[in-house]
């Protein structure tokens, strides 16, 4: 067996092997390491090293020759990736290297020019540019020529804050400005593109030795990388401390140069060196996952690079913590800060495939040590969080990743992205999204020589290469760094928070290594007291406990005359309208309907619809609506589930209905209902119907295939116009529209907010439902002031409104103060062209999320010119008798801007779901949010985030369930239709 085939064998096996410095390190799963196995694995073991070493038994390394300069010189596979994305976006700045470093002494100035001379000449990368041959890149290494050192400006004359200022514009100016990597023709100054140097002088002074100036140095990343700066450094302080006594330079010549490294890289990786290594990432990174983590900002189509970073430090206790659990846990502190930084994405993202890149010298030659050059590789370490494990677990898990990472590090990054395929998504970095650094000294870069002083100038930062990136370096005992972040997708609240939580897991693993990573606690005290105190400040029952038959019954003698109803050209006041639904109720009872009952109320829209209602309503029954538009199969499915014994319906609507049992009242033949009733049967029903009661019984779409009913007390809408009261101002005014069908949730809101208040209901007709145009006009010739529509049907009512308006000399007639959304995602795009006609304060445009099991809404949202702008869908703050909370899978209060699960509580929530005790215990939960009092909470399904300002933004769903025109729709409804189908699947 070659050492080849024994290496693909142990792999197959689950058996993963890397090297520790020069020793062999294997971790297999248990039982799978064969004694046989065991015994090729110590015969072979120097092969097996040499292997992962890329060389042979008993020979060196694969050397680094010079190669000659007269044929082409390839790309190395790090440049060859900046060249392509360089091609992709020719111009951007996003890869330069900015340094800026302050000079404090007396400086001479051509000394410091023949420094950098030289150091050009020494560093042939300084001196590459690139070419295009026969449609591949080359690089092309220019001969030496004299260096000139640019001198930008004198600030001296400036005063302190105007000299500050004056620095960070020259230095965001100076990192902005781009280099072409093609133009190797400028003028004998200017003939190198990737690096220039610029010097400011920044203080003049009596004493030489107080001269300030400051230096800018910027190369472009294809040439240099971080360990290039310090390279240029260090051979920037030995050549003016040489220079300026007139020796010569003390630097050793260079063996290689970065040309020749870059064929060694091409030679090296290929083959079973290659083959080994690839097999590695391909098995690790085969279908790796974007990281979408939550956003401030809708993410641009193409990526930008856009950026700033946000610093902190953590405390030297905390710091000496940490260090003290490595040493406990043998690891190393990276990879303890880096398991916690996968912790702190998981929670935010709710995903549980973490790839975090990490950026390594990638210099195990000691020759290359001294080149600049671009020779930095980023290894993607992806680790699964599913299952909820215990930090040590999955420290554990970080452990093994890295390592053999480690181990297959020579691999590069854009090799990778090349070979596994990835696909390419332009808004996003291939593999790795976020970045983690931990840095082992910080790059200060102070020195010392020659009487002059060198130390690093700390600028602001304008760019970001990737989403997020978080950096550590240990100073003085306590871990320092920041987070570099995208500042077209974060602002930098969002990224305070990422830190403050960071902070708050190492705290936790801290505390115990044992926790389990979903329980860490991320929100510290004010964040909780935000979610659960200021934004679930529940207002205490004061509205009247009462029936919505009773309240109707006070509005209807204070507006007897008054009309209450109008359908069709029909109309009937209050009066009229008590008077008929008190005959239906004195019938109901005859019949033998009792308190608590359930009715089915089958009929057409018409005045009979809401009679219908009432009438069952004062019988202390519960009304079920079945609107004969539904799907008979449905309406059936219904009728039987709530056994429903009565049906109050219409002629020529019960035909296909099944059951021959059940009890028909015909709401269109009047006379069969009061023919027998006595003369008091007009008078009120004075029954012990209670606010707790039952008043109807709505039937949604269900999960399962069959719709389910949601119970729904009188309290629960009686309390939702007095919660909402301080937001609107309802009265006898006002004209509603009755525009949804009495099966959907919607229609409780139209109802009663006209009824409980003295207004007009216009029940539309159903045929002018799907006529906007004709819609409108019924708007216009009943003066609506009331309008409640889902987002859809609004969206061709705004179409009719142009039309109507686009008529010469057209009188804006409609009387509307209020446009209420709610059934559905609202896009407030589709109100620009709206509002660029008439403003947002006449009508006011409300949205409110809600929900059946809630009653009817949920938040209340009034719409903003910035709501037009940000373009996505807020749904505002909860009624104040109700509680919302946005909770993870574990049902953890998450930070502001993550998304998860609302939950509702309070006086709106339902009393659970009719014959299905098993639902309802899994929808309706008692549960204890972050030690609050338990109660009873409402799973919605629906995804949101809150914002900072408090407000919610819905996202969206959790499962299949889907809104056409409000109507909720389970998919798996429809699929178990499908399903009883013959010859299907």
């Amino acid at each position: 067996m070659t050492v080849f085939e024994l290496i693909s064998k142990l792999g197959a096996s689950g058996i993963k092997l890397w090297l520790e410095g020069e020793q062999l390190r294997f971790k297999a799963p248990k039982g799978m390491l064969t004694q046989d196995l065991r015994d090729q694995l110590v015969a072979k073991k120097p092969e097996v090293i040499a292997f992962l070493q890329g060389t042979k038994v008993g020979e060196e390394s694969l050397p680094i020759k010079p190669v000659a300069r007269d044929t082409p010189l390839e790309l190395s596979f790090s440049q060859q990736r900046l060249w392509f994305l360089d091609q992709l976006e020719p111009g951007t700045a996003s890869y330069n290297i900015p340094v800026a470093l302050r000079l404090t002494g007396h400086l001479n100035v051509e000394v410091l020019r023949q420094v950098f001379e030289e150091i050009v000449h020494r560093h042939e990368a300084i001196r590459t540019t690139f070419i295009v041959k026969d449609e591949k890149a080359y690089q092309v290494v220019q001969e030496p020529y004299p260096w000139h050192l640019s001198i930008f400006r004198d600030l001296s004359e400036l005063s302190q804050q105007d000299r500050d200022r004056a620095l960070i514009e020259l230095a965001n100016n100076e990192a902005s400005r781009s280099f072409d990597l093609t133009d190797g023709t400028q003028s004998r100054y200017r003939r190198t593109r990737l690096m220039r140097t610029r010097l400011v002088r920044l203080t003049a002074h009596d004493d030489p030795s107080q001269e300030e100036h400051v230096l800018f140095v910027t190369m472009h990343h294809i040439i240099s990388d971080g360990w290039s700066i310090g390279v240029l450094i260090n051979e920037v302080a030995t050549l003016y401390a040489a220079f300026i006594e007139n020796k010569p330079s003390p630097l050793a010549p260079l063996a290689v140069q970065y040309a020749d490294y870059a064929k060694w890289q091409r030679d090296w990786l290929s083959g079973a060196v290659l083959d080994h290594k690839m097999d590695y990432w391909r098995e690790q990174l085969h279908g790796v996952a974007v990281l979408e983590l939550p956003t401030d900002f809708m993410r641009p189509p193409v990526q930008t690079y856009n950026g700033t970073s946000l610093d902190f430090t953590l405390s030297a206790e905390l710091t000496a913590q940490l260090n003290q659990l490595c040493l406990t846990q043998g690891v190393t502190l990276f990879m303890l800060l880096l398991s916690a930084f996968k912790v702190l994405l998981h929670r935010y993202s709710g995903q549980t495939d973490i790839c975090v890149g990490t950026p390594i010298a990638n210099r195990g030659r000691s020759e290359l040590e001294p080149l600049i050059g671009f020779f930095a590789n980023t290894l993607a370490l992806r680790t699964d969080l599913s299952g909820n494990p215990n930090f040590v677990d999955l420290l554990s898990a970080v452990q093994d990743v890295t390592l053999a990472a480690y181990s297959h590090q020579d691999v590069p990054f854009e090799r990778l992205v090349e070979e596994l395929g990835v696909d390419r998504n332009m808004s996003y970095a291939p593999l790795c999204q976020v970045v983690f650094v931990l840095q082992n000294a910080p790059a200060d870069y102070k020195v010392d020589l020659a009487g002059l002083q060198v130390e690093k100038v700390v600028l602001p930062n304008s760019s970001a290469k990737f989403d997020l990136s978080l950096s550590l370096t240990e100073i003085d005992n306590k871990l320092v760094g920041g987070i570099e972040y995208n500042t077209d997708l974060y602002c930098a609240e969002t990224i305070a928070c990422y830190l403050r939580h960071y902070e708050n897991i190492l705290q936790a693993v801290v505390a115990d290594i044992n926790v389990p990573i979903c329980h860490v606690d991320l929100l510290d005290h004010a964040e909780k007291q935000q979610q659960l105190v200021d934004w679930n400040r529940v207002q205490s029952d004061a509205f009247c406990k009462s029936t919505i038959h009773h309240e109707f019954e006070k509005v209807a003698e204070r507006y007897a005359e008054k009309t209450a109803l109008v359908f069709a050209g029909q109309r009937l006041n209050y009066k009229e309208l008590n008077l008929r639904a008190n005959q239906l109720a004195h019938h109901l009872i005859e019949k033998g309907v009792k308190i608590g009952d359930i009715v089915g109320l089958n009929v057409n829209r018409s005045i009979d619809m809401i009679v219908g209602i009432l009438g069952i309503l004062k019988a202390g029954a519960v009304y079920v609506p079945l609107d004969p538009s539904s799907p008979l199969d449905r309406i059936n499915y219904i009728l039987e589930d709530a056994n429903i014994s009565l049906l109050v319906t219409q002629r020529g609507l019960t035909s296909q209905l099944v059951s021959e049992s059940r009890q028909l009242i015909y709401l269109d033949e009047w006379q069969a209902i009061t023919g027998k009733l006595p003369t008091t049967a007009i008078d009120n029903l004075n029954l012990p119907v209670t606010d707790e009661d039952l008043a109807y019984i709505i039937y949604t779409s269900g999960t399962t295939g069959r719709p389910k009913g949601v119970l729904l007390p009188h309290r629960n809408v009686i309390r939702l116009f007095s919660a909402t009261k301080e937001w609107f101002d309802f009265n006898e005014h006002d004209v509603w529209t009755m525009f949804h069908s009495f099966a959907f949730d919607f229609s409780v809101w139209e109802m009663w907010g006209a009824l409980l208040h003295g207004g007009r209901l216009v029940i539309v007709p159903h045929e002018l439902t799907r006529s906007p145009q004709e819609f409108y006009q019924l708007l216009l010739t009943e003066n609506v002031t009331v309008l409640n529509q889902t987002p859809s049907a609004f969206g061709q009512l705004v179409l009719a409104d142009e039309s109507y308006m686009a008529v010469p000399d057209a009188a804006d007639a409609l009387s509307l103060r209020y446009v209420i959304f709610g059934g559905e995602l609202l896009d407030f795009s589709i109100l620009e062209r709206w509002c660029d006609r008439r403003g947002l304060d006449q009508p006011q445009l409300i949205n409110m999320y809600g929900i059946t099991e809630t009653t009817v809404h949920t938040t209340y949202h009034r719409i903003g010119l910035d709501d037009l702008k940000d373009g996505s869908s807020i749904i505002g703050r909860k009624i104040p008798d109700l509680t919302l909370y946005i909770l993870d899978a574990q049902l953890q209060l998450l930070p502001l801007g993550v998304a998860g699960e609302i939950y509702i509580g309070g006086a709106g929530v339902a009393q659970g779901y009719l014959n299905n005790s098993e639902l309802t215990n899994q929808r309706f939960i008692y549960h204890s949010v972050m030690g609050s009092p338990k109660q009873r909470l409402y799973r919605s399904g629906d995804l949101a985030r809150y914002l900072p300002n408090g407000n919610v933004e819905y996202l969206g769903r959790i499962d299949d369930q889907v809104k056409i025109r409000g109507f909720r729709v389970e998919l798996g409804e429809i699929e178990a239709v499908i399903s009883d189908y013959k010859g299907v699947q």
